[in-house]
């Protein structure tokens, strides 16, 4: 049993991470796995809506950690995707990323538990929270609860070590993931399958 932790900061080691790595303490208590995968700093593609990852069942663009990213979450059992926040959102790096991963494959993550993690010094951490979110409920993925909002506060790591209420809520955040999994398993219940989409345009 595994969860992959997305590290979506341009810092690989900074507040982002550190809050992933409260979360992955967590897990580790229970017996999950952790992974965390940092998407680096190099150039990122964004979505061209060209279509052809319907028939590839992956992105076109390749020079990317895109595809990477989205077998990684395939093959994992839970997914946490973290965050800093630019400008009352989530990192634009992360946000193309993934697009082009959901978009190309949202449909083959449905049933596995997800959350977002986000990073902020002050302000406009619910709104970047509420975007990451999004992802996961376009594709039947259900999204863990904490005790709060899944968030930290500080300019370094070294003052969200300080943030007390913080980590404990990325604590909690793991418990209730493994809790999840766990009854997940057990459970042994498959997903129910979908109705065939019928999507209505407003614009008659």
């Amino acid at each position: 049993m595994k969860v992959l932790l997305v590290n979506g900061s341009l810092r690989e080691h900074g507040c982002t991470n550190r809050a992933l790595k409260e979360v992955a303490g967590a897990l580790e208590k229970w017996g999950v796995e952790s992974e965390i995968f940092w998407i680096g700093m190099k150039p990122v593609y964004g979505c061209i809506a060209c279509g052809r990852c319907r028939d590839l069942n992956r992105c076109v663009f390749v020079a990317d950690c895109g595809n990477e990213l989205l077998e990684k979450m395939r093959q994992a059992d839970g997914i946490v995707v973290g965050s800093p926040v630019y400008y009352g959102g989530p990192n634009g790096t992360l946000c193309a990323l993934l697009d082009r991963a959901f978009y190309a494959g949202g449909h083959t993550l449905a049933g596995k538990p997800a959350a977002a993690v986000v990073s902020c010094r002050r302000g406009g951490a619910t709104a970047a929270f509420d975007r990451l979110n999004k992802y996961f409920t376009m594709s039947r993925m259900p999204v863990i609860s904490s005790q709060y909002w899944n968030m930290v506060h500080g300019f370094t790591p070294q003052d969200v070590e300080k943030d007390a209420e913080g980590l404990q809520t990325m604590r909690t955040l793991g418990d209730n993931m493994a809790y999840w999994l766990r009854c997940q398993e057990a459970a042994g219940i498959p997903m129910p399958q979908p109705e065939a989409t019928t999507p209505t345009n407003f614009i008659r």
